[in-house]
């Protein structure tokens, strides 16, 4: 097996040098607490209405809490889609190439490549080790996003980990996890989208059976994309990452969950969700912009938390629109919505219309396109699945 060295992608500490070359990058040194100061101060860049282009990536490496606790761990935010500037660098390709570089990865996947030795198993806490104050969930500056709403920190990095029982395929998603005890999160698998994981719930319901799961922070940037975006289902993430960036993706055994986790990540939180009960999880300032109050949810039993000797703990800005968590999909999205567009023969050209502040409601306007033409109905046919898990759908004629 290849070693932890042999990688032809960036990590997130690549990206971080990348966005600090490109003047996107803000370091606060001074003390800043994670519950009541550090998001609402980078929410104020974008709702005090700092153009897109000037948007920075915040990184803070002077993190409190309110009970005076001192961390050394640095937060970072923003850094996968604060601007258009920012995901370009994290995608690696101008911001007008990116529809022909997620064709490219969807078409040619490239399977993930297995290691043994992994930078985030530099730091392995387990079994006993986990019980000591510090050790568990405890240990990790997870901010709160909105004080005053949000029950507790919630975690957002870059997505979960879980396998289909009966395939074996994994599945890498975004789902918030909020931190409940030292070796205990909730976990919200988005139900009403039939996301991945909900779907591996059910089917490890039905046996009878706990659910591995992993929380993957931090990693490559591609793995971030592809994490957020809604890809077919039976489709491999990680591998869909692995073309984004021409180059397999390395991922490693976790230590104390049958699953392959990639290895390039900052932090791994690994455990079991239960599949007989569920808990009260939430209120949570979601990025649709609305509170989701109180309702009941999963919750996993953490088993492992592997690190890097330095973590970075990175988070999604999410709540009111413009966010992070809606530009990413906004962008990502794109593609998805106009593929069947680029690949009609037909005569007529569609653009897309994508809310921020309703990123799951797109708008497609077809030029030179009559209602029941071809391309109208390749169109309609790529949003109805959506639409149907997500309330979407538009489609308005322009004609000339």
């Amino acid at each position: 097996m290849a070693t932890a060295t042999t990688r032809n992608y960036p990590d997130l500490r690549d990206h971080l040098k990348s966005l600090e070359d490109a003047d996107l990058l803000r370091v606060v040194d001074i003390p800043i607490n994670k519950d009541t100061e550090l998001f609402p101060l980078v929410r104020w860049q974008v709702r005090g209405g700092v153009p897109d282009e000037e948007r920075k990536a915040w990184l803070f490496t002077n993190v409190t809490d309110s009970k005076c606790r001192k961390y050394d761990m640095p937060v970072l935010i923003g850094a996968w889609g604060g601007s258009e500037r920012i995901y370009s660098l994290g995608l690696g390709c101008k911001l007008e190439d990116a529809n022909d570089l997620w064709d490219r990865a969807l078409s040619h996947p490239i399977p993930p490549r297995e290691i043994t030795e992994a930078p985030c198993h530099e730091i392995i806490i387990e079994g006993a080790d986990l019980d000591k104050p510090g050790n568990g969930l405890d240990a990790l500056p997870v901010p709160i996003s909105t004080p005053g709403w949000d029950n507790a920190p919630f975690l957002s990095g870059t997505g979960f980990v879980t396998k289909d029982p009966e395939t074996g395929l994994q599945n890498l998603a975004t789902y918030r996890g909020q931190i409940k005890a030292p070796k205990r999160f909730g976990l919200n698998t988005s139900t009403e989208l039939r996301a991945g994981g909900y779907g591996h719930w059910l089917k490890y319901k039905a046996r009878g059976e706990r659910m591995p799961c992993a929380c993957v922070v931090g990693g490559p940037p591609v793995l971030a994309y592809t994490a957020v975006w809604k890809a077919p289902e039976g489709a491999d993430e990680i591998g869909i990452a692995g073309g984004l960036v021409n180059a397999p993706i390395n991922v490693v055994k976790a230590r104390t969950v049958d699953l392959l986790v990639p290895a390039d990540a900052e932090i791994i939180i690994e455990g079991y969700v239960d599949t007989e009960y569920l808990e009260p999880e939430g209120p949570y300032a979601e990025a649709h912009g609305h509170v989701n109050t109180q309702e009941f949810n999963c919750f996993v039993e953490v088993t492992a938390i592997t690190r890097r000797r330095d973590p970075i703990l990175i988070t999604y800005l999410s709540q009111i629109h413009p966010n992070e968590f809606t530009a990413i999909r906004g962008m990502v999205h794109e593609y998805g919505y106009l593929k069947p567009t680029r690949q009609s023969r037909h005569q007529g050209r569609a653009e897309g219309d994508l809310p921020p502040a309703a990123h799951r409601q797109p708008q497609v306007h077809l030029h030179h396109a009559r209602s029941g033409h071809a391309l109208h109905r390749s169109v309609a046919v790529a949003l109805r699945p959506a639409g149907a898990a997500a309330g979407i759908g538009e489609i308005r004629h322009r004609h000339r």
